[in-house]
């Protein structure tokens, strides 16, 4: 949903409040230009937080960040809002979102992580997880944006939490404090190698790209506690590198790095490294549909599989489909989103969910998903297998053709899906089991994506132009 900024209360919309408008709120709070992720926004978005998540006074908060020139601005700010309110703020400094949501999860304390994962350096963002280390509840998200809502009514810097609130200012002795800690860092890191249960990967090379974010100290200090032989690009952040054609996004340089050095795999990360992406010793891309392949099956070797269940996206290839139903393994499917997996992994107790695009998330280890704790799995599993990355991968799932497209609409609007049910029912006939199709309205913009799966490059080609052309004239006739 959008975080609009509602009338001042003299009348009118100021300049902070329509910079407010183009944000976007969810349940990973905000993200944006730093020319309108502004201190003044994370201020009130501090006193928000306090009033959701901090409501007691002595009530303490974590805060981590990633590498962005920004990030120290906005966590400034952040902290001094949750003081104002009588929260003990701590920082955590440079830490990866799963750092966080561990400590918010060991801790038992609300956490908030100042990134904007993949997005250019200029981009940042806030997001918050309750304790215990989940994502918000949709009833504390809507409360949280609500509470943002009356002091951007108020002003940013109003002095009172608004009608409703929980909380307000506090003074004196109340007020809370902010303190640094350097103490998480090795407290993670022994999180991740206990997940190896006493495994090493000696004899194991592997090429890290941290992106120049979170994890570029974190990272190569724990595969280095494995005994693996560690090379690092990308892993000098210098506050506007982060992400800069690299990292998950951009993995053709970590690909190069490992043909080049001779190493046996690379793991690359995104900003924040709740995300990776391998690379095998070929330099040939393993993504996360291929990883969840992998690991699904591991797990379901091991007895640890729970239900014989994976969650995964509408958008996951119909390979990985394939492939689960092949081991005996059931599908639940979601909208995209690592928040709908995690619900669904939540609601159903299962154990393995994951995204294309590398989001994965073991449950029975972390609350979210971690790039280091995934890519640590993906090595363990070739040491333990003795196998190549590139014959697990080969061996684990054929990908189907995928072709996608984003077609542009005079307007946003979801009822276009009914009308493009024939067209769409035609094609998925003329696919039968051997393909599928999809079609998205975007959610934040006037774009309809299309996904076609095919048998071959040239069949999903040809089906997603037929597509396109349907869904530009049913937008054109309708008025859409």
């Amino acid at each position: 949903m959008s975080a609009s900024g509602t009338s001042a209360a003299q009348g009118g919309t100021s300049p902070f409040q329509a910079g407010v408008a183009r944000l976007r709120f969810g349940t990973d709070g905000i993200r944006g230009p730093d020319t309108e992720l502004t201190p003044e926004l994370a201020v009130a978005l501090g006193r928000a937080a306090a009033t959701v998540l901090a409501p007691r006074p002595g009530d303490r908060l974590v805060i981590g960040r990633d590498t962005r020139r920004s990030g120290s601005m906005l966590e400034s700010a952040l902290a001094a809002g949750l003081a104002a309110h009588g929260v003990l703020v701590e920082r955590l400094g440079v830490l990866p979102t799963p750092g966080v949501a561990w400590v918010a999860a060991n801790e038992k304390v609300p956490g908030a992580m100042i990134s904007a994962s993949h997005n250019v350096f200029s981009d940042n963002g806030i997001k918050f997880f309750a304790a215990g280390g989940h994502k918000l509840s949709d009833q504390a998200e809507a409360r949280l944006e609500g509470e943002l809502h009356r002091r951007l009514l108020d002003g940013p810097l109003a002095a009172t939490a608004g009608a409703g609130a929980v909380a307000s200012v506090v003074s004196g002795a109340a007020v809370g404090t902010v303190s640094d800690r350097d103490d998480i860092g090795p407290g993670y890191a022994d999180h991740l190698l206990a997940c190896l249960e006493g495994r090493r990967l000696d004899g194991l090379s592997v090429v890290l790209d941290p992106a120049h974010g979170a994890a570029a100290k974190v990272g190569p200090e724990v595969l280095a506690r494995t005994g693996a032989e560690v090379h690092v690009v990308h892993g000098s952040p210098d506050g506007v590198n982060i992400n800069a054609g690299c990292g998950s996004t951009y993995p053709e340089g970590l690909a190069r790095a490992v043909v080049d050095s001779g190493a046996d795999l690379g793991l690359a990360l995104d900003g924040d490294a709740d995300r990776m992406i391998a690379v095998d010793h070929r330099g040939g891309l393993v993504d996360g549909d291929q990883i969840v392949a992998l690991l699904a099956a591991d797990l379901l070797a091991r007895g640890r599989l729970r239900g014989s269940t994976v969650v995964i996206t509408v958008m996951s290839n119909l390979g990985l489909r394939h492939a689960l139903a092949a081991h005996g393994v059931s599908v639940v499917e979601t909208p995209v989103g690592d928040r709908h997996v995690l619900a669904a992994l939540e609601r159903g107790g299962w154990s393995l969910g994951g995204e294309q695009s590398g989001h994965v998330i073991l449950h029975d280890l972390a609350t979210t998903g971690d790039g280091l704790l995934t890519g640590l799995l993906v090595a363990d599993l070739v040491r333990r297998s003795g196998a190549s990355l590139a014959d697990l991968a080969a061996a684990a799932m054929t990908r189907l053709p995928q072709v996608l497209r984003s077609v542009a609409v005079p307007r946003r609007d979801p009822a276009i899906l009914e009308q493009l049910a024939g067209p769409v029912a035609a094609l998925e006939a003329e696919l039968g089991d051997g393909g599928r199709v999809l079609v998205r309205p975007s959610g934040t913009e006037p774009v309809v994506r299309v996904m076609v799966e095919a048998p071959t490059v040239g069949q999903a080609d040809a089906l997603a132009d037929r597509l396109v052309a349907e869904v530009q004239r049913v937008s054109l006739e309708a008025g859409h």
